[in-house]
């Protein structure tokens, strides 16, 4: 079986958190069954459960595979450093289990047209945060 794990940084605010999960649950509805078996969220810090945790939870639930994704938009020291010591230590403990690290979210070739369309949305639809 395939697992998605949503690598993100992890906050103090728990609803940021929340929405980190509710996301992994729209996927896991959406597209999950087709690719994913399991898709969960894990945080580099401050939230739970941890990255090497979360990896842990998709080989207890029966992954052979583990996609490791970054929810960053940019390449700092979590997405360049941080994260991918996290899955190194991964496969050492779970040499079976192939855990790949996909690309971060910001290099993602769709993400300047997604920015568009929610700029463009505010002014067509009125959407706000306000």
């Amino acid at each position: 079986m395939k697992a998605l794990l949503v690598a993100a940084h992890g906050s103090r605010r728990t609803a940021s958190n929340d929405e980190v999960i509710r996301l992994c649950k729209r996927i896991q509805e959406e597209k999950g069954g087709e690719e994913f078996g399991v898709v969960m969220a894990g945080f580099l810090e401050l939230a739970q459960p941890s990255i090497p945790e979360g990896i842990e939870e998709c080989v207890r639930l029966g992954a052979d595979q583990v996609v490791v994704l970054p929810y960053f938009l940019s390449a700092g020291r979590h997405v360049s450093e941080d994260i991918p010591a996290e899955v190194e230590k991964a496969r050492t403990a779970h040499p079976h289990v192939s855990i790949q690290l996909a690309p971060y979210l910001g290099s993602a070739p769709g993400v300047s047209r997604l920015l568009v369309d929610l700029a463009e949305g505010v002014e067509k639809n009125g959407y706000s945060t306000e």
